[in-house]
């Protein structure tokens, strides 16, 4: 028995939609496209459609709902909270289940699927990225020299050679008298940026946490459940449970919005007993808010020099309501001057594998950005995700701007001399 949704559980919510519109202002793939089939409403009415036998899979409908990033802006502001990204999520299972994965549906499963494949893939990267890439202004990371067909000119972060597993070990000891705190790392922080899983451990080695960082846990199954690979879903979920099982860890801590997204909110959605698991999944603000380390921050002097820093909501801790616990971790760091931007809520445009199937698109929504990152005048744009990070950066390159894309945890790290 499958353990994600099919698109028959969501009949009830199907049927709530008014078909009022409100998502349009909402949606970043209609602000980019202007097109019916690329808003909630105009999904939701396919949903329907295919459930009633009046329409069937055809290309038409495949592209109107590939047109989704899944971020859950239009769930937020619903009227009636039709859940149109788990909806959408059902229709790709089922384009899925009677057509195949598509070629790159099919390379995404491939690695997320193998840990193997992901570590050689990521050592021989790093090895080979300065033939094949060229850096670009000193702001960041490189320029593809060779023309992509689905991504030309895609900007990309340097390559690791070591990744968080080679860094870190698998349980870090603590204080006796303080619990174990599981660390969900996930794909970006273990291959492409693990100096921010590094920072992680640090930080909570300092706070005097034993931390326990399983060599069994897996891909949260973002970019899978993006594909429309249920499959692979349910084998990463049930992986990632089994991971956290070996030690009574009280929280499960993420780095990452859309690992929290999905280890968190998804597996809460699926037809499996995950509770246990799912209700000590927290981010990473939040968890620091709760321990009281924003109090010790801001009673720290404040450096001489410090840097303008913005920050950017992922659309993954935006949808939970986890607004206030970054700004205030960014507000209290000795190190940093904070300031709001315009669209700072807005989505950066990733959406799991939606910038590599509709880069273009990808890129519009991301240029969206940009006005309001000039106009706070800030030389640093941090963020809780670092799909952001890398999305923005590549917004950032795009426009020609000295600004740089960071996590939230690099900055706090410096302020701690980590």
């Amino acid at each position: 028995m499958s353990k994600n949704k099919r698109l028959q559980d969501f009949e009830k919510v199907i049927h709530e939609c008014v078909k009022c519109g409100v998502c349009q202002v909402h949606c970043p793939t209609y602000q980019a496209e202007k097109k019916e089939g690329a808003v909630a409403r105009g999904k939701i009415a396919l949903a329907a459609a295919l459930l009633e036998g009046q329409a069937g899979l055809e290309e038409r409908l495949q592209e109107d709902i590939s047109m989704c990033l899944m971020c859950g802006s239009c769930v937020d502001k619903c009227p009636k909270k039709v859940p149109t990204n788990e909806i959408v999520g059902a229709v790709r299972r089922e384009i899925t289940e009677n057509q195949g994965l598509s070629r790159i549906g099919k390379t995404v499963s491939t690695l997320l699927g193998s840990k193997v494949l992901m570590k050689t893939l990521s050592k021989s990267g790093a090895v080979l990225s300065p033939l094949v890439l060229k850096k670009i202004p000193e702001t960041s990371g490189l320029r593809l020299r060779f023309p992509l067909a689905l991504m030309k000119d895609r900007t990309v972060p340097k390559i690791a050679y070591r990744n968080l597993f080679d860094r870190i070990p698998e349980y870090t000891e603590g204080d006796s008298d303080k619990p174990i705190i599981g660390f969900f790392a996930g794909c970006s922080i273990t291959y492409a940026y693990p100096e921010i899983g590094e920072h992680m451990v640090a930080i909570l080695k300092r706070m005097g946490y034993s931390v326990y960082l399983p060599r069994s846990q897996k891909c949260c199954g973002i970019p899978a459940l993006s594909s429309g690979d249920g499959k692979l879903v349910e084998k990463l979920s049930e992986a990632n449970v089994a991971a956290f099982a070996d030690k009574d860890v009280q929280y499960i801590i993420t780095a990452c919005a859309s690992c929290n997204g999905g280890i968190g909110e998804y597996y809460k959605t699926m037809k499996a007993d995950y509770g246990d698991f799912t209700a000590k999944v927290i981010d990473f603000s939040v968890f620091l808010q709760q321990q009281g380390l924003f109090e010790q921050l801001a009673g720290m002097d404040k450096w001489p020099e410090r840097v303008k820093v913005t920050y950017h909501d992922p659309c993954h801790l935006k949808t939970q309501g986890i607004t206030k616990e970054p700004r205030q971790l960014l507000q209290a760091l000795p190190n940093v001057d904070f300031v709001e931007m315009d669209h700072a809520s807005s989505c950066c445009g990733l959406g799991g594998t939606f910038s590599v199937y509709h880069y273009d698109v990808s890129k519009a929504i991301g240029a969206r950005k940009i006005p309001g990152l000039k106009e706070s005048g800030a030389s640093r744009i941090a963020t809780g995700c670092p799909g952001c990070i890398m999305q923005l950066q590549d917004s950032i390159n795009h426009a020609g701007l000295q600004v740089k894309a960071v996590h939230i945890l690099d900055l706090l790290a410096q302020a701690l001399g980590k």
